[in-house]
């Protein structure tokens, strides 16, 4: 493809509904629910209203990390397919006004309490429960450092590098090649920081690699926009190596099937209410009862 002719922005944008590629069908310029539609509420006292990209496996991962440790972190977890619009039901907007997975309700306490955005749902599982974030001192703050560094970043990678390389609906260089440049710069931050720490935060394993894992690992992986050649993402040893290190966790395995709805069907859990779920009501066995 060939780069579109320069753009003179008008004085005033409008909304043309047919732009933006893929997702065409779901982006729009405001905010608020589109149809009335209440969320299920399950039996645990944890409530997660997700679906399993990079955003929503870091806190299911989370949970499955929790429950391994041997903490009462019980939840059940509700699909919420972006693709259809679920997220512009009245219940999930009240849940989270923003329109984006995941989602939390907290119903552990007297009143039921919301918790978005993944790094807020991140700390709020973390400090509940005392786990994967220090309490104090030098080793928390290298912990948010990082899981902050996560939420300013990859925004670059997903809706910058991943949209206009694989989403958008011409290949265009320009665009292209400034995401591409900033995402290889941010694997090289990643690499050279790992080169000498074996997880995000130093000797601790924590809620910093639960939420660079599921896009940086992702990515190095090969499971993002199909870029891995085109990225050199193999150079980047230091990542790839801790990238693997976090997949062998049996939790991590666990957290990435929940609410996923693409790829192998015995991977894909579309809804978690029990540990047995990984067992008898992935997708595969479901289609199979069909």
């Amino acid at each position: 493809m060939t780069d579109p002719k320069p753009y003179e922005p008008p004085k005033v944008w409008t909304w043309e509904k047919e732009s933006g590629g893929t997702f065409a069908s779901i982006n729009r310029p405001i905010a608020g629910a589109t149809h009335d539609k209440d969320l299920p509420i399950g039996q645990h006292p944890f409530q997660l209203y997700s679906q399993g990209t990079p955003n929503g496996v870091k806190v299911t991962v989370m949970f499955e990390e929790l429950l391994a440790a041997g903490h009462d972190a019980e939840y059940d977890a509700w699909l919420i397919s972006i693709g259809k619009g679920d997220q512009f039901g009245s219940g999930f907007v009240d849940a989270n006004p923003n329109s984006k997975i995941p989602a939390l309700v907290d119903r552990s306490g007297p009143e039921p309490v919301r918790v978005f955005e993944s790094g807020s749902i991140l700390m709020h599982l973390a400090e509940k429960f005392g786990a994967f974030l220090p309490v104090s001192g030098p080793a928390r703050i290298e912990t948010l450092n990082w899981l902050f560094w996560q939420m300013g970043s990859a925004p670059y990678l997903g809706g910058g590098f991943g949209h206009f390389y694989a989403y958008a609906p011409e290949k265009w260089e320009y665009p292209i090649n400034r995401f591409a440049m900033e995402v290889k710069r941010q694997l090289d931050v990643l690499d050279r920081h790992l080169a000498d720490n074996e997880w995000m935060a130093g000797g601790e394993y924590s809620i910093a690699d639960m939420a660079i894992w599921p896009w940086y690992g992702g990515l190095v992986k090969g499971w993002q926009y199909g870029a891995a050649e085109f990225l050199d993402v193999a150079s980047y040893t230091h990542v790839v190596e801790w990238a693997e290190r976090i997949y062998a966790r049996p939790a991590v395995k666990r957290g990435r099937m929940v609410n996923r709805t693409a790829g192998d069907p015995s991977k894909q859990l579309h809804e978690r209410h029990d540990a047995s779920d990984f067992e008898l009501r992935t997708q595969d066995k479901l289609d199979a009862a069909e």
